[in-house]
């Protein structure tokens, strides 16, 4: 930089040494171009209107005058082509450039003139007004040709041009008496035109002596003593004094010729004499100019060569230096930092001083540059140690709340089991079934603190579990379930590792269709065996997303970005794109053909079987509500609240507040054995809701439906369990039901009961027995079979009912899929109350109930 500062100011200087000689050099060429055609042209402006005052002050034609207007015009020709000439222009200057075109202009107005002069429209007067208006734009253009850059220069150059115009005076004072000497007496406004002609030119002239140089001004005296000039200035005197009081010319024509004609040539042989010397200065003067540039430059040119040397060498080091610092400032950005936050990220220890080793540099400016930039990555790797530091005591503070949060949880479902098992009052009831779902969904919930902590949910199966059975158990996590209708499942079954992932993914993309579309309408889940999984399209018809916000939020599903506390807004996306990114679940959106959105979620197939589960799953409902609409699987079953089912007592609890299934011998988890009370079984066909009787895959027909008892008021008594599948059925005694001869014990094996069964199935019974006698026209209740057969249910399994519980955690947010856009992003109103719909329990962590 220096070098070039340099640099710039010996070419400025050069620039402006150089400015001066080409200037005097220009000079030169303007001064043969311009000057001297233009001050012919001067000469022959000067006869021409001195024989036009002749012309209109005769009577008749002149023929001096066209000969003498030819020799103009051939002057004018010759001035426009020299001082037209491109190389004239480019030094001329932007003044000279426009005194020049003015002239050109006034040239071009004497042919109009001559016209109106043939005709005698102009007076004389009028007439030496036009000429010496042509004149005065050469005059005009000389005067920007004498700004040279040598003050002695200009002077000289000033007194030529003086000298020119005091010769123009007098000659303007000789073609006003011409014209009054042809008339014999003066015009209007002559006499005035030739005293203040006399009087300019002695100004001219005085100031023109004064300029000249010594030995042109004692030349300039000599000239003027001479017979002719003596003899001038008496006529003058003479013209001056007397020609007011006549009105006629005080001297003779004869006498004023040889006095005049004389004093021109001499004036004019002088003036081109000084413009001769004056071109001859310029050269030398340039020249001069010239060779002082020379030594400036070349001695500036040795003075930047040294400094250029100085400086290469002095910038090599500082380049070495700074491109050390350099590389090492870069290395740290883009290679150690980010390992650090990503060894951070995974658990592992740093070290602060090791990983910021100090920059020696000296002890100069860019020493102290290194050592501040020390400061700085130390600075940078502690605070990425104290973010990493606090991100671990967020997520240990989020996965304790979770934990204790979930261990809240258990506890109250397994309050509300109670509950539900003492309570008979059908409105206490159905308060409870809404609790009971409620706690269902803070489940999910807290299931999404863990996640955002980076930890896995609790929730695990040993066995694969129903595809219908999943959809259904993601369904009982919504809470508007009553809108949902599963139109087609194909039969398969979910790993039982993945389970509770995959309910949780399900349950966004569908409590999500549900927010964002409007009340009236339908969410409608369908699954497919594809030829790489087994995919599950979540269908809403709300008012859809824009084409941005879908593309955006695939690419956050497809790729889950790291948790922003500041995009608290798209929990549910992030949710998703875990869940998904840890089995392999691919979720991406697209729009709907009713308007909304289609969510698509492509479950891979290691985590999909199609080999039939142990026992008939539960067959498909067209809504989460039970409403059937197609194909079962299942027997026909009896009419909801023609009968009531027992139930036994609660299993026992974990350490942590979970339940923990037992297991039957061929591994799958037993559930409670449902009995029979006194209400006799009809017809199978009776029953409005069933469908036809399909069996599994290569299975026999699945067990009938349960059927519930009624109470004292009429209305249906729910029996826990006897909708799920025998996969997810629990004892909660701890003991082997009878529901394992369904699961497939040996048919000769007898059923044992526990003395819990045995004497909930007495007291059922007795209870039942009691209200026939007292319901006078009912039919007499008959016997029931000491174990039913296991059956399942149009309604939501309680998929929780089975679940491997490890320790549990929740989350303190709910994840809302709704902060993408549109459908994920916006606030939406809250659906309907749940007291304006029927009430089930779709799979609640403790609880199942037939809708």
């Amino acid at each position: 930089m220096p070098i070039a500062a340099l640099l710039a100011l010996w070419i400025f200087a050069t620039t402006l040494t150089v400015g001066p000689a080409l200037s005097l050099l220009n000079t030169r060429q303007l001064l043969n171009e311009v000057g001297q055609p233009g001050e012919a042209l001067v000469v022959e402006l000067q006869r021409e209107r001195r024989l036009t005052t002749i012309y209109l002050a005769g009577p008749g034609p002149l023929p001096a005058l066209d000969e003498q207007r030819a020799r103009t015009d051939q002057a004018i020709v010759d001035f426009r082509r020299r001082a037209s000439r491109s190389d004239v222009r480019d030094v001329a200057g932007d003044l000279l450039n426009e005194r020049i075109t003015q002239s050109f202009t006034a040239l071009e107005s004497l042919i109009p003139g001559r016209t109106s002069v043939n005709q005698r429209k102009l007076d004389r007067p009028g007439a030496v007004g036009l000429y010496s208006a042509t004149i005065d734009s050469i005059f005009m253009a000389f005067t920007a040709m004498t700004s040279l850059p040598d003050e002695g220069l200009n002077r000289e150059a000033r007194a030529v041009i003086a000298l020119i115009q005091a010769r123009e005076k007098l000659s303007l004072a000789d073609a006003l008496l011409a014209g009054a000497f042809t008339a014999g007496r003066f015009a209007d406004g002559e006499y005035n035109g030739i005293v203040q002609a006399i009087g300019n030119q002695q100004i001219l002239y005085a100031t023109a002596v004064a300029e000249l140089r010594p030995s042109d001004r004692v030349a300039y005296q000599k000239m003027t003593e001479g017979a002719e000039f003596t003899q001038m200035r008496g006529l003058l005197e003479q013209l001056v004094a007397r020609g007011r009081a006549t009105g006629v010319p005080p001297v003779t024509a004869a006498n004023w010729q040889r006095s005049h004609d004389p004093v021109q040539e001499q004036l004019r042989t002088f003036q081109l004499t000084a413009a001769d010397t004056l071109v001859k200065r310029t050269k030398p003067i340039a020249n001069r100019i010239l060779i002082q540039l020379g030594l400036a430059g070349v001695l500036g040119l040795v003075a930047i060569v040294a400094s250029a040397v100085i400086a290469l060498r002095i910038g090599s080091s500082l380049v070495r230096r700074l491109t050390a610092l350099r590389a090492m400032a870069l290395d740290m950005a883009g290679e150690r930092l980010p390992a650090i936050v990503g060894r951070l990220r995974r658990g592992e220890e740093v070290e602060v001083a090791r990983e910021a080793p100090p920059m020696d540099f000296g002890t100069d400016e860019i020493g102290q540059v290194g050592h501040a930039f020390t400061e700085v990555q130390l600075t940078a790797v502690r605070s990425a140690v104290d973010e990493a530091a606090l991100r671990r005591g967020i997520n240990e503070v989020f996965l304790n709340i979770a934990r204790r949060s979930q261990t809240l949880l258990h506890r109250q479902l397994a309050l509300l089991d109670r509950m539900e098992r003492r309570t008979e009052a059908p409105e206490e009831l159905e308060d409870l079934f809404r609790v009971d779902h409620l706690a269902t969904r803070m489940r999910r919930h807290a299931e999404d603190l863990v996640i955002l902590a980076g930890a896995a949910p609790g929730r695990g199966w040993r066995n694969p579990v129903p595809m219908i059975d999943v959809i259904r158990g993601a369904i009982s996590e919504v809470e508007d379930y009553a809108r949902v209708d599963i139109v087609t499942v194909p039969p398969a079954a979910i790993a039982g590792r993945a389970v509770g992932d995959v309910i949780h993914v399900l349950a966004e993309l569908i409590e999500n269709a549900a927010s964002f579309s409007p009340p009236q309408t339908r969410v409608q889940v369908t699954g497919q065996m594809v030829g790489n999984g087994y995919a599950i399209e979540v269908e809403d018809r709300g008012l859809g997303m824009a084409p941005e916000a879908i593309e955006d939020a695939n690419r956050r599903l497809a790729d889950p970005p790291e948790f922003d506390p500041a995009n608290s807004a798209r929990l549910g996306l992030f949710v998703v794109a875990q869940l998904g990114a840890r089995h392999g679940i691919r979720v991406r959106l697209r729009p709907s053909p009713y308007g909304g959105i289609t969510a698509v979620a492509l479950v891979p197939g290691d985590l999909v079987t199609t080999e039939p589960p142990a026992v008939p799953p539960s067959r498909p409902t067209a809504s989460a509500a039970g409403v059937p609409v197609g194909p079962r699987y299942g027997a026909a079953t009896e009419d909801a609240g023609k009968a009531r089912l027992a139930v036994v007592p609660d299993r026992p609890s974990t350490r942590s507040g979970a339940t923990t299934p037992v297991l039957t011998p061929d591994g799958l988890p037993s559930r409670r054995s449902p009995a029979l009370t006194g209400v006799p079984k009809p017809d199978p066909a009776a029953s409005p809701g069933a469908g036809p009787a399909i069996g599994g895959p290569g299975l026999p027909g699945s067990p009938a439906r349960p059927v519930h008892g009624v109470g004292d008021d009429g209305l249906p008594r729910r029996v826990r369990q006897s909708s799920l599948a025998p996969q997810l059925r629990v004892d909660r005694t701890g003991e082997v039901s009878a529901t394992r001869k369904a699961a497939g014990s040996r048919p000769d094996e007898p059923a044992l009961r526990s003395p819990t069964e045995v004497r909930t199935l007495m007291s059922a019974l007795q209870a039942g027995t009691a209200r026939g006698r007292q319901e006078a026209g009912w039919p007499s209740a008959g016997s029931t079979p000491a174990s039913p057969e296991p059956t399942a249910s149009a309604v939501q399994p309680d998929l929780s009912a089975t679940a491997v519980q490890p320790e549990p955690t929740a989350s303190a947010v709910r994840p809302d899929l709704s902060a993408v856009a549109d459908q994920w992003g916006a606030a939406k109103p809250v659906p309907a109350d749940p007291d304006d719909s029927p009430v089930a329990d779709l799979g609640s962590t403790e609880s199942g109930r037939d809708a």
